[in-house]
């Protein structure tokens, strides 16, 4: 059984003991920083010149300093930075900072694990993460609960590593919700799986593929739309509150035979096959590889996809129809 950590488990005094210092102040960044502030924690934001969120957190009453000064006065050091911005961070003059004693703590284990970055011995290294967006971890903690989270050791050169992982959980008021603990290793490749086959590359492609195939067979873009995009979310929330069966047992006794009669011959042996390969790409460091390399060749790849992307018929007849509905938040885009 997995072993889940909860407020009793957690001494949030061993946090709030230390000089915290959180380089990052985007979903994630400002989450964590804002939390521990007002678990009773001493944080201050590490940013880079010129960084446009600097504002931001000093508006909402944060000390904000360059990324190395704040993570050389610090004990705790939480790299909360872009994936793509870690290594570049590290070889400039944050490894530096960061001496024997202190304690790292990342958010996802993507840099740690695949060896962009490479923390020195004696210092405890950690991931501390919410299983969910940072506005959401932030919206739980006001209300007086919490979001689930992950804690894992890479490094226990304390020899108590994990009781401070467990205290700066709380301090997020993830122990409220229940703290999984996991390893660098599980957390990095699940959730780069979790990405590319199933929450972001598998969904959004089976939304796109459905959506063509009416279209392509004569029907309208808008009613398209509608069945294989608009309703996903009404089919996710009941999933996420009771689990696939309790989404069976909610939608129609015929949408629930055609999950089971057509569901497994879109998804199926082949499918599962082509997963299976992404999965070993991610355990033998391709992807990452593959990743890092195109980040910073250019992103060139990376660019023109994103592009394309927001060009596809799905997306602008999606754009026109949420454009007459109010009661959907639009959100702006940030790249």
């Amino acid at each position: 059984m997995a072993t889940i950590y909860y407020d009793q488990d957690a001494d949030l005094s061993l946090v709030q003991g230390k000089r915290v210092a959180v380089l990052g102040y985007g979903s994630q960044g400002h989450a964590h920083a804002l939390n521990l502030r007002d678990s009773g924690v001493d944080v201050r934001v590490g940013l880079r010149e010129g960084s446009s969120s600097r504002a931001r957190a000093e508006d909402q009453g944060l000390t904000v300093k360059d990324t190395n000064e704040a993570a050389a006065e610090a004990d705790v050091i939480v790299v909360l930075a872009p994936d793509t911005a870690q290594k570049g961070m590290w070889n400039g003059g944050l490894s530096e900072a960061v001496e024997p004693g202190d304690t790292l703590v990342f958010g996802h284990g993507f840099n740690v694990h695949f060896g962009f970055v490479t923390p020195p011995d004696g210092v405890d290294v950690l991931l501390v993460a919410p299983k969910s967006p940072g506005h959401i971890a932030r919206r739980m903690y006001e209300q007086g609960t919490g979001v689930p989270g992950l804690v894992a050791v890479h490094q226990d050169a304390s020899g108590d590593a994990l009781a401070l992982g467990k205290s700066y959980a709380a301090g997020l008021g993830l122990t409220r919700a229940g703290v999984l603990q996991t390893t660098f290793q599980e957390e990095t490749e699940t959730d780069l799986f979790g990405e590319q086959a199933v929450l972001c590359g598998g969904i959004s492609h089976l939304i796109q593929a459905g959506f063509e195939t009416l279209v392509d067979a004569g029907y309208q873009p808008e009613a398209a739309y509608f069945e294989c995009l608009h309703e996903v979310k009404l089919i996710v929330d009941m999933i996420y509150e009771g689990g696939i069966s309790w989404m069976r047992h909610s939608v129609s006794t015929t949408a629930e035979y055609g999950d089971y009669v057509s569901g497994p011959r879109v998804v199926n042996d082949s499918s599962k096959a082509a997963m299976k390969d992404i999965l070993t790409e991610i355990q033998d460091g391709s992807f990452a590889n593959r990743f890092m390399e195109e980040i910073e060749s250019g992103g060139d790849f990376f660019a023109r996809k994103r592009e394309e992307g927001k060009q596809q018929q799905v997306e602008v007849v999606g754009r026109e129809l949420r454009a007459m509905m109010p009661f959907i938040d639009t959100p702006t885009e940030e790249h």
